[in-house]
């Protein structure tokens, strides 16, 4: 009988284990009650927030500042009147879209109202550029005191809101447990400029000592708006500036997950940025710097580094800290009144950064210079810049292909005498330096004559560096090409570049007996350049291939007199 009765009990458990909630349901919460759970109320924000970032933006010019309407509203009217309510608020500036929340008072999004989103062909859609990666915050807050640190996103705010002269100012306030009868407050505003992308933050605590520290969360990743999605993820970086110093970057590939990596201070700024767009922190000017920067490898998804964490250590003085926030385009002008040098926060050009920085400002500098003065399409800008080039440089390079032509035509005669003194090295030298004498030249003059020919490098370099991040050329289409910042997708221009290069090195044979390894040099360096360049942006492959159409006149001028000049031979 024990068995019968054991089952008999598991099935009486089983039944009042089911039946009980449909006998003695559990009453839902009223409205207004502080039984919402906290973990429901942030979905129900995140949710309304991104239904926010993919609403239509409001016609630009506009400055105004609102809550965030509709969903969240209405996803929190069940606790109005709860002590604690966590809410999202929306500020419209005439360029962008702002979200920050009570949660932490941090932001949690901005969308870029002046850019489209582009599809894989490189063309707009309908959608405008948000920054902010689904469930990331932009911008959060910890505070360190003594012996403890706390994260400030687990706290809820009172929120302020008000506007004076066109600025948006949000403010948020709470209190934290006090600490040996001392009550801390902590505050935290934000004052959003109109017609720009900056953004003054101001932190105030009371009740904590000299030696606390606000930690400053730059954002973990991006969402991409872009057509190559794997190419704008490649260019996820953060960058800072040390006073002294300048600006180093940090690719987000360059850190393995959970690879810590810690700059000291004092720096000026740090950026976290995607291709075309950042979010920077920078000191205000007199103010005082970060004293450290502190970078954390992200996990990967198939090896694709597209996560990870940066944190600026900001001292406390006197309770008080104040920097400012750039939220929006690489846009060169923008970031150059933003004055501390912000421009370099592109670091180019890796161990030659000395060289590429400098000559990568003057590109860009005179690109836009011409599209303002000219005002034409940036494509038509790259040709006018080639062939511009090409006519700047003409003497040098003309100076330089006689220079190698004279040389080539007194082989000959260096030849003999090196035959005839192989065993007086004094006579031999004596007898060479006759020869160039004769001739006008020295033993430096073929170095000297391929010196011009190297100048265009660095303004091609610069390109190479200049395309990879200036947001002017972003979805600018031309002939063919439905963006000049990314790749032909038809093949066509690298091609082109491939052909043109050929032609040039014939000519540039023509007139001369080459041996088996420069007729294979002929045809091995076009093939390269088409390798090379096949992925390239197309405008920058356009500009190439420009250089190498304006210098076949030369080429073929040169490789004429080279032809007619015949080698000169003494007996």
């Amino acid at each position: 009988m024990e068995p019968r009765r054991i089952a008999l009990a598991v099935v009486l458990m089983a039944a009042v284990l089911i039946l009980t909630p449909y006998i003695f349901p559990t009453a839902k919460p009223a409205p207004g009650s502080t039984a919402v759970a906290a973990d429901t109320l942030r979905d129900s924000v995140a949710a309304a927030a991104a239904r926010v970032g993919s609403t239509t933006p409001t016609t630009a010019g506009a400055s105004a500042s609102a809550p965030v309407a509709g969903a969240v509203g209405d996803s929190l009217a069940a606790a109005a009147s709860a002590p604690v309510l966590i809410d999202s608020t929306l500020v419209k500036t005439a360029v962008a879209d702002y979200r920050t929340t009570n949660q932490g008072a941090a932001l949690v999004g901005a969308t870029m109202t002046r850019y489209q989103e582009l599809s894989n062909r490189g063309r707009t859609k309908e959608g405008v550029v948000e920054l902010a990666a689904a469930g990331d915050r932009l911008l959060s807050f910890r505070l360190v005191v003594p012996g403890d640190t706390i994260a400030l996103d687990k706290q809820v705010f009172r929120t302020t809101e008000s506007a004076a002269n066109g600025v948006s100012t949000v403010r948020y306030e709470t209190e934290l447990a006090a600490v040996a009868g001392a009550a801390r407050q902590v505050a935290i505003s934000y004052s959003f400029q109109p017609d720009s992308y900056r953004v003054n933050i101001a932190a105030a605590v009371t009740g904590v000592p000299e030696n606390s520290f606000l930690l400053v969360d730059l954002p973990r990743g991006f969402r991409s708006s872009e057509a190559d999605t794997v190419e704008d993820q490649n260019h996820l970086a953060y960058a800072y500036k040390p006073e002294l110093k300048s600006a180093e970057g940090v690719t987000f590939r360059s850190l393995d997950p959970g690879e810590r990596r810690i700059e000291p201070g004092p720096i000026s700024w740090a950026v976290a940025k995607n291709k075309y767009f950042m979010f920077g922190v920078l000191v205000p000017k007199g103010g005082t710097p970060f004293l450290e920067a502190d970078f954390t490898g992200g996990p990967r998804v198939a090896k694709a580094a597209t996560r990870g964490e940066a944190t600026l250590v900001m001292p406390l003085k006197a309770g008080n800290a104040a920097f400012e926030a750039y939220v929006g385009p690489q846009e060169f002008k923008r970031l150059v009144a933003m004055g501390r040098e912000f421009e370099t926060s592109n670091p180019y050009g890796g161990w030659i950064q000395g060289i590429v920085q400098p000559f990568a400002t003057m590109v860009i500098t005179l690109l836009l210079w011409m599209k303002k003065t000219l005002g034409v399409s940036y494509g038509w800008i790259l040709v006018i810049f080639g062939v511009a080039v090409r006519i700047i440089l003409w003497p040098l390079n003309q100076r330089a292909m006689r220079s190698s032509m004279q040389m080539q035509r007194i082989q000959p005669e260096l030849q003999a005498i090196q035959a005839r003194h192989k065993g007086d090295p004094q006579k031999l030298q004596a007898a060479m330096m006759q020869v160039y004498k004769e001739h006008g030249m020295s033993p430096f003059s073929s170095l000297s004559g391929c010196l011009p020919m190297l100048i265009p490098l660095p303004v091609f370099f610069a390109l190479f560096f200049v395309f990879q991040n200036t947001i002017e050329f972003r979805g600018v289409s031309f002939l063919w090409f439905p963006d000049i910042s990314v790749k032909d997708p038809y093949y066509i221009i690298p091609v082109l570049v491939a052909i043109t290069a050929l032609v040039l090195s014939w000519l540039g044979m023509r007139g001369i007996k080459a041996n088996e390894q420069q007729k294979m040099m002929m045809y091995l360096m076009p093939g390269m350049m088409l390798i090379f360049f096949i992925n390239m942006a197309s405008g920058l492959n356009l500009y190439y291939f420009i250089q190498n159409l304006a210098s076949l006149p030369q080429q073929w001028l040169i490789s004429r007199e080279r032809s007619k000049a015949a080698p000169l031979v003494r007996g």
